[in-house]
């Protein structure tokens, strides 16, 4: 039987681990970029969840009413595709957005069935608000960086979203950085 406390077992099982984790035997894991995406994610949605922890909100909530507020008249259904979540998961964080005003929900007009989301003037403040300490916190990274650089990290970001993703918003998104490096814009 093998010897598994053996500092050779432990070694070769963790190059195995490497191996595995990166896909290609040849290219170990890329552990900076996965630990400063880590990090980076932490801090970035760690500034708005003091602000929500005030609301007795989280991030579920942050992201249902972001959504909400870019996309106005986004249907549930969309949504659920959006967050990738279950129609149990929104409910909750729906029925108390609802409930304290920060989004409406209105029948469309072609097919009563659908319910489409609005965010109100309190969930656009809400919204103002997170942005607002999101955007100081990208601006202090990007300050010392050229509109080159910015536009590579804006297609290294979006390279990393899957491209097969069905999310209506997504495409909306990805068409947007599209046309904008096409020389065109599109308006949501």
């Amino acid at each position: 039987m093998a010897d598994l406390n053996s500092k050779d077992a432990v070694s070769r099982s963790l190059e195995t681990i490497q191996r595995q984790a990166s896909g290609d035997p040849a290219k170990p894991p890329r552990w900076d970029i996965i630990e400063l995406l880590f990090f980076a994610y932490r801090d970035f949605v760690g500034d708005p969840d003091d602000v929500l922890d005030q609301f007795g909100f989280g991030r579920a909530h942050h992201r249902v009413v972001h959504f909400v507020h870019r996309y106005p008249g986004l249907k549930v259904a969309d949504l659920l595709d959006v967050l990738r979540i279950t129609k149990q998961s929104l409910g909750r964080v729906l029925k108390q957005l609802l409930d304290e005003g920060y989004i409406v929900q209105k029948s469309g007009e072609a097919d009563r069935r659908q319910r489409l989301l609005f965010a109100t003037a309190k969930g656009e403040a809400l919204v103002a608000q997170l942005a607002g300490l999101q955007t100081d916190r990208i601006n202090r990274a990007l300050k010392d960086f050229t509109p080159v650089e910015v536009e590579a990290i804006g297609r290294f970001l979006s390279a990393m979203i899957d491209r097969n993703d069905p999310d209506k918003v997504l495409q909306v998104i990805l068409g947007q950085a599209s046309a904008k490096t096409d020389g065109r814009t599109n308006k949501t």
